[in-house]
């Protein structure tokens, strides 16, 4: 009877451990790296306070859709702790510069970035266009940013690359990202991340700011 029992209990905890590895899902694929930028082998140290734009839809995405994502952009940088940053405002870049957002890619007004350095006290500024927005499956985002210094006018990091909702690897990098900042959202992916273009956009922003130039 002793022999039947120590049989049975060891039958259960084999059990149960077959049935945890059949609960936590195995990684599908590694996460994304984005490959499309270049910069500066380390940030200069004279940046210390960098001014973020807000994010320019331009034809591709409307402009409540594009405003959506100024927080998840303003968010994903600060997370990377590399200077402070000040926002500007859509309201005060129209009435600065006459329009609620800047194409990184157009010519700039002269003097713009010697403006925004005095009016803000910054030492360099942040430009994002959102290149692609498609907010259905596939979702899928494409962010092209610019860090230019503001007293020379020269580029520190560039940026441009297409993040789908289609992709093994993202689906890896949504997994990490939400099971450190959302555990509800890292148990069910598809519905709570990717048909949310911000929730999927805050993966893609934290993807591409990790490539900024390193302190």
């Amino acid at each position: 009877m002793k022999n039947f029992v120590l049989a049975l209990a060891a039958s259960l905890l084999l059990t149960g451990c077959a049935f945890l590895e059949i609960e936590v899902p195995p990684r599908p694929a590694p996460a994304y790296a984005p490959t499309n930028f270049k910069g500066d082998a380390r940030l200069p140290s004279d940046i210390q306070r960098v001014a973020i734009l807000p994010a320019h839809g331009g034809d591709v995405a409307d402009p409540e859709s594009a405003a959506a994502l100024d927080p998840v952009l303003l968010t994903a940088l600060q997370r990377q702790v590399r200077f402070e940053v000040v926002t500007v405002s859509r309201e005060d870049c129209r009435r600065l510069f006459g329009s609620g957002s800047v194409r990184s890619t157009d010519a700039l007004p002269p003097g713009l970035l010697e403006k925004i350095a005095a009016t803000y006290a910054v030492d360099a500024v942040l430009f994002t266009d959102i290149t692609v927005y498609q907010p259905y499956r596939p979702l899928t985002l494409g962010f092209r940013a610019k860090l230019a210094t503001a007293r020379d006018v020269r580029l520190v990091w560039a940026f441009d690359e297409v993040f789908s909702g289609g992709q093994a690897a993202m689906l890896t990098s949504v997994q990490d990202y939400y099971a450190g900042t959302d555990k509800s959202a890292a148990m069910d992916v598809s519905s709570a991340v990717f048909q949310s273009p911000t929730r999927f956009g805050a993966v893609a922003a934290d993807l591409m700011f990790r490539t900024l130039p390193p302190r």
